[in-house]
């Protein structure tokens, strides 16, 4: 890392702002038009407190991201990246209540790029794109201590053991699955999944939904055991910051000299994104591989059209979490004598005076909305399986052991077991003998 990469993200950073939508709003949507009466101001967690703190957050997150930067590329410092994390945690998390979040932000900035009525709040727009342009540079150090969601399940992972790689694969799809179901509902105005499923928020709260504290405990539970088990298979941020990783202009790496192959690193990575040395294929296994390439290739535009027609067989199911769809439903079984009392938002819309028969209309309009967003969706997923099966199927030579740019969060785990890395520390002289005994750690 050197000074002109910080300066050249500060520029980044600084158009980003600048050409971003910067006027402050509060509400997502505005208020149904049921009644006279005048709804209190809405409050957004991490927006209601002086503006000048707002950017004081926005500051501190730079200054975090410079720091583990620094930490990961220039002073190779795993304790350093640790303590980064803790206070990471403490600001970010239960002193801000985990909000701003940029993983939220993303649905910030989809529900801005389609209602030109939505005013993002110039801050979103920094958390969501501050991170970004930091991974384009030094690779995912957001991930590695100062996302407050990252570092709760770091300090929780005690003894992690190591998936099978076909299941890492397959469990990543999720992240996926939920980015393109987060980016939807934004989009058709239907609410902020991401925000409203957060698994930890409760916690960094000190209270929340009973059932929300639960999951963020079984996250935590199984965090012990299979490392940071929401950032490698569910969030949706994650996956945007693996795509940008792997254009870094800098990014981690395992040993700072050359590679002895001891595979330490391999063993002492809870993440799986280590990248083994390849071998020499055989002539009939190289053909092989193109044939099954060229298959695969053949075969990505019909799984996009397959997601595509499935993704709008979806349509009533997903056109459920929008609030007009879900009201038209309660409306038609209060009038069916199906149900026998009322909620609030169904006596609300009565007291309108507006017809059912509008009602209905809106919700039809919006079911069809969501059989166009369930078609993209659904193409996306294709594209996501075929490309997946086609980057599994590539082979590229490597001759050492190498961080994953994508995979890879930048935690600095594999330093402290590197033989060479205690060589330039001047820890050890003799990198064999520190092999055997690490060696014989793991295996006890």
């Amino acid at each position: 890392m050197t000074r002109w990469g910080f300066w050249i993200s500060a520029a980044v950073l600084l158009l980003g702002l600048v050409t971003a939508n910067g006027a402050l709003g509060e509400e997502r949507f505005p208020p149904p038009d049921f009644t006279d009466h005048q709804l209190p101001p809405t409050v957004v967690p991490g927006l209601d407190r002086p503006e000048v703190m707002q950017y004081v957050d926005l500051g501190m997150l730079v200054f975090t991201l410079s720091v583990a930067s620094y930490l990961a590329l220039r002073r190779r410092s795993r304790r350093g990246l640790a303590g980064l994390a803790v206070f990471s945690l403490l600001y970010f998390g239960f002193l801000r209540g985990g909000c701003v979040c940029s993983i939220g932000a993303i649905q910030n900035v989809t529900l801005a790029v389609f209602d030109s009525t939505y005013a993002i709040p110039l801050v979103v727009v920094g958390f969501f794109v501050v991170p970004l342009v930091f991974t384009l540079f030094f690779g995912r150090t957001f991930c590695a201590a100062v996302c407050p969601l990252g570092a709760v399940q770091e300090m929780v992972t005690l003894r992690p053991v190591k998936l099978p790689a076909w299941l890492q694969h397959t469990l990543g799809l999720l992240a996926y699955v939920y980015l393109g179901l987060a980016v939807m509902f934004a989009a058709t105005g239907a609410g902020f999944v991401i925000c409203r499923y957060d698994p930890f928020v409760g916690f960094f709260r000190l209270g929340g939904s009973i059932n929300m504290l639960i999951v963020g405990g079984c996250f935590l539970i199984a965090g012990a055991f299979v490392a940071r088990p929401y950032c490698r298979f569910l969030c949706p941020y994650g996956v945007v910051l693996g795509w940008l990783s792997k254009f870094s202009k800098w990014h981690v790496s395992i040993t700072p000299t050359d590679c002895i192959q001891c595979r330490l690193c391999e063993d002492a990575c809870p993440y799986g994104a280590i990248q083994t040395p390849t071998v020499d294929q055989a002539p009939d296994e190289r053909r092989r591989g193109r044939r099954r390439l060229a298959t695969l290739l053949l075969v990505l535009p019909v799984l996009v059209a397959v997601g595509a027609v499935l993704g709008v067989q979806l349509k009533v199911p997903l056109s459920k979490m929008h609030p007009t769809v879900r009201l038209a439903d309660r409306i038609a079984s209060e009038e069916a004598r199906e149900v026998e009392d009322t909620t609030d938002a169904s006596d609300a819309f009565r007291n309108t005076g507006q017809t059912i028969e509008l009602l209905y209309e809106q919700a039809a309009a919006k079911v069809d909305q969501f059989a166009l967003a369930g078609g993209w969706f659904g193409a996306w997923m294709g594209l996501v399986v075929g490309l997946k099966m086609i980057h599994l199927s590539l082979r590229r030579r490597r001759v050492d052991y190498l961080a994953d740019r994508a995979d890879c969060v930048s935690c600095g785990r594999c330093f402290w077991y590197c033989p060479q890395e205690h060589v330039r520390l001047g820890l050890i002289d003799d990198p064999e003998e520190m092999i055997s005994q690490t060696t014989t750690r793991i295996a006890q």
